[in-house]
């Protein structure tokens, strides 16, 4: 899982990929506050200054990771084509959830385990800028007395509600599959919207 350019030398790319899979790895078997580079770099089977070479420490690796998340997801909802928003909205809800169960490791530990705050967060304000430009855009359609939630709630709750399921559906094993998930998502976010309609 990685968006770096794509000048990216390999051998680069592949040292990041060790070091994120150990980290992810050890973080299964011990707590947050327990992890020391050291313990990264031998489960990554590089050396220490291997991996400041890459990261200034665990935080600043923590940082990458979480903005390589979010670069990787804005890529694939740029890549969504242009549709009405109804089909687009679905396209965005499917490609999601295939790319977080094909990842599925990474975001069960980091987001459904041991909920690492910063992959929380950022993943958690990239829904409410989401939801923010969808709702922005449904209010400006819609009488001024079709509007009786404050918008503020409407994205709490729906960026709540999405990053919830999430969490749900990786902490049980994905016992749905991405596709039939988005197909029920789809269906409670229109029944949502026909509850709040006039």
């Amino acid at each position: 899982m990685s968006t770096t350019s794509p000048h990216t030398d390999p051998r680069i790319l592949r040292t990041r990929q060790l070091i994120r899979d150990a980290f992810v790895d050890l973080l299964q078997e011990i707590e947050f506050e327990k992890l020391t580079v050291n313990r990264i770099a031998e489960r990554a089977t590089i050396n220490r200054v291997t991996f400041y070479l890459h990261y200034r420490d665990i935080p600043d690796m923590l940082e990458r990771m979480a903005d390589d998340m979010i670069d990787e997801i804005q890529a694939i909802l740029k890549d969504v084509p242009n549709q009405p928003p109804v089909d687009r909205d679905w396209s965005i809800l499917v490609k999601l959830l295939e790319h977080i169960a094909a990842n599925s490791k990474f975001y069960k530990v980091l987001l459904a385990s041991k909920r690492v705050p910063i992959f929380t967060d950022r993943l958690r304000k990239l829904f409410v800028e989401m939801i923010t430009s969808r709702a922005e855009k449904r209010d400006a359609s819609l009488p001024a007395q079709a509007v009786n939630v404050p918008i503020d709630i409407v994205i709490w709750y729906g960026s709540s509600a999405f990053i919830g399921t999430i969490v749900c559906w990786l902490r049980d094993d994905m016992p749905y599959t991405p596709l039939y998930l988005a197909k029920q998502l789809s269906i409670l976010f229109r029944m949502h919207q026909n509850a709040t309609s006039p």
